[in-house]
């Protein structure tokens, strides 16, 4: 099973979407950490989540129009109604610069299409529709340049109040029309243009084609050569992906990320009957956040919505206060600070890392005042207690390559409280991986530590994508490297990376190798079909292990799974298409002997394959609509296997799926000029695709393998 804990790599890879970015540029975006998003807008701030004198419960304020159901011109007319005596540019920046955040996001547009700049481009501006007449964008701006804090925007790429804007679906992931696309490029270029320098644009939703998001990257980096553009552009276009709003992920992710949080789970716009709780407990909440992600090697956007005049909810601001004390005595352990570089998790907290350092971050107060840190290496010369500064009397002792910390007696994690422990290590730090490949003369998908990002061409069909693969390892004795792939290989071209040092690779010259197995004595059982669900391609919708057909599935409520005796191996099978849905396949396969196995796949918007519970493959389809087709190299067990195969559809008006049994069991060995001493030290390999379209992009080469063959 494929282990989920990563080692956070950079950004080294050049975009062919977009302008390369440049790496000071980025580099310094992915140290800033924690930065101030601001939903703010003429209209629904004015409304607070409030029509008609009651409150609209329904959805996110910043989008009280749609939810509400108000028709465009009246509820253009609120813009009458803005202004904002309490707005004050240098006290927002002041607040987030007390705060501890290091960039301050604001929306320059957001879905309703009223425009928080003056736009040339439309009246639907805070400078033309309103009383104000200020460019409140414009005083960010330049507030952010007086005290030293970093700026950029949000720009929503739907727009309702566009005349030609493509009709709005309750997703708001649509298409965007030419006319629309051309009025965006033009307001793009007004706030690259017009506002100073921009350290990212924060692109939302719409459902752009591939050259559309070329469009709009270009000219960002054309125009702000140092701006970091969203992955909610689409296409794999970002520089940076982009989580979930309110989203953690449990893994690491290998390229620069962010997850978008506000104050509140239930809304980004103000909301004047919003429930606040204790500033305490809230503050504690959103911390835990910027520690998880900041251990994880993204960046925390944390987000406020000012009224309409333009104040700062106290509650917000106390929040924002109450942690940017805790970061003022323990920001060392966050700014510029590097993801958890041990290969697991810890149930007390977290760990982030500089050099010669460790921080380790108590949620909780560990079990028995114990911290166990396997694999490492470094002796530690001082623990000191980061606020203070003062030392601690840690007891230190190893045992089997693991090392042990005894906390003093009285040690406690107080209520509300998230104390830091840093740690020196002498010599740096140097930890044995815990998932460290001992003795091993095979590097395969199977055994590797994957390396993620998010890929997608829009916000409905964004799934976890896997980039890359690596291995720590120890080899037994000297030893040649060799690839081992199939026909879905063949012709591409990777990075290899060994021990620091990489080269590409190109996938061709091998000599062919017959699989050991005896595929035309696999019995096929017939196919079974689930589905229609409404679904993303990530997950499935219940267990898929050991799974019976003739009861319900997922749940005991549904319907069990239909036997569908028309269908048939090695045929395309077509099915009426609908947007974002998921249909299953199963089919047993009884292998008379375990072995190794070339499957074929067909499908359209997207894939993703399990055999006997365990992923074997996910991706989607970069290209929207048309058809895929490839191989996946399967390990059956003797006896009966349970293939389930997920197909999904974003896009296409037919669905697609093959399960295809007449696949050459030919594999290709292909010799490199690299060798491993055997020495017993620890090696390190990646395997990424050389010069990709998009970091984001998944590798799918499931079937590569290096090979450690005895000098």
């Amino acid at each position: 099973m494929k282990k989920v804990l990563i080692a956070l790599l950079g950004l080294t890879m050049t975009f062919q979407f977009a302008l390369a970015q440049d790496q000071a540029a980025q580099a310094g975006w992915k140290n800033q950490k924690y930065s101030m998003f601001i939903h703010w807008g003429a209209i629904y701030s004015t409304l607070g989540g409030v029509w008609e004198g009651k409150p609209v419960t329904r959805g996110y304020s910043e989008q009280i129009q749609a939810h509400a159901g108000i028709y465009s011109d009246v509820y253009g007319d609120v813009a009458k109604q803005f202004h904002p005596e309490q707005w004050n540019a240098d006290s927002i920046v002041l607040l987030a610069k007390a705060a501890g955040m290091k960039s301050v996001v604001m929306t320059s547009k957001h879905h309703d299409g009223f425009c928080m700049f003056h736009s040339a481009y439309t009246d639907y501006n805070v400078v033309d529709a309103t009383p104000f007449k200020r460019d409140v964008l414009k005083e960010l701006s330049d507030a952010c340049q007086r005290h030293g804090l970093k700026f950029g925007m949000y720009f929503s790429l739907i727009d309702w109040h566009f005349p030609q804007a493509y009709p709005i679906s309750s997703s708001n992931s649509d298409p965007i029309t030419p006319e629309h696309h051309e009025y965006n490029k033009k307001q793009v270029t007004e706030l690259m243009t017009n506002y100073g320098p921009v350290s990212e644009i924060w692109f939302d939703m719409g459902s752009l084609t591939a050259q559309q998001s070329r469009d709009l990257a270009g000219i960002v980096h054309r125009l702000q050569p140092g701006c970091m553009v969203s992955g909610r552009l689409g296409n794999d276009a970002g520089d940076f992906c982009v989580m979930g709003d309110n989203q953690y992920p449990d893994y690491k992710i290998a390229s620069a990320w962010q997850t978008p949080a506000s104050v509140y789970d239930e809304t980004w716009g103000y909301r004047s009957w919003q429930e606040h709780g204790k500033a305490a407990d809230k503050a504690h909440e959103k911390l835990e956040g910027l520690i998880k992600v900041v251990s994880r090697g993204g960046n925390y956007l944390l987000n406020i919505g000012p009224r309409g005049d333009g104040s700062v909810v106290d509650f917000e601001r106390d929040v924002l206060l109450l942690n940017g004390a805790w970061l003022k005595l323990n920001g060392e352990a966050i700014y510029s600070a590097s993801a958890n570089p041990f290969d697991t998790t810890f149930a007390w907290g977290e760990v982030t890392t500089k050099p010669g350092k460790l921080y380790l971050h108590l949620l909780q107060t560990p079990d028995n005042g114990t911290i166990l840190l396997p694999g490492l290496n470094s002796k530690i010369s001082q623990v000191t207690l980061l606020s203070s500064g003062k030392k601690l009397p840690v007891k230190i002792s190893v045992k089997a390559g693991v090392t042990q910390l005894q906390l003093p007696a009285d040690f406690r994690v107080a209520d509300k409280d998230i104390p830091v422990l840093a740690l020196t290590c002498k010599d740096g730090v140097d930890i044995t991986p815990q998932h460290l490949l001992r003795q091993v003369n095979r590097l395969t998908r199977d055994n590797a530590t994957p390396l993620f990002s998010f890929s997608g061409v829009d916000y409905e069909s964004y799934y976890r994508s896997e980039v890359g693969d690596s291995w720590a390892f120890t080899s037994p004795r000297p030893a040649r490297l060799k690839l081992i792939y199939s026909d879905a290989e063949k012709g591409r071209n990777i990075q290899l990376t060994l021990n620091g040092n990489s080269q590409v690779i190109p996938l061709s010259g091998g000599s062919e190798v017959p699989l050991n197995n005896d595929a035309a004595h696999l019995q096929w059982g017939p196919m079974y079909s689930a589905g229609p669900f409404w679904s993303g391609i990530n997950g499935t919708h219940g267990n898929i292990k050991d799974i019976d057909p003739k009861q319900p599935w997922p749940n005991k409520e549904d319907k069990a799974w239909t036997l569908q005796s028309g269908w048939q191996n090695d045929a395309v099978i077509k099915l009426p298409g609908d947007r974002s849905v998921a249909r299953y396949i199963l089919q047993e396969i009884t292998a008379t002997q375990a072995g190794d196995y070339l499957i074929g796949f067909t499908s359209g918007d997207g894939i993703a394959v399990y055999l006997n519970g365990e992923e074997q493959m996910v991706h989607n389809n970069p290209e929207r609509g048309g058809q895929q087709s490839e191989v996946l190299l399967l390990s059956l067990k003797a006896g009966k296997n349970q293939l389930v195969v997920k197909y999904y559809n974003r896009f296409a008006k037919e669905m697609v799926m093959g399960i295809n049994r007449q696949v050459p069991q030919v594999l290709y060995e292909q010799a490199l000029g690299i060798s491993v001493k055997g020495n017993g030290k620890v090696e390190n390999c990646v395997i990424r695709e050389a010069n990709p379209v998009s970091v984001h992009r998944n590798l799918r080469m499931p079937n590569l393998a290096v090979v450690l063959e005895s000098k």
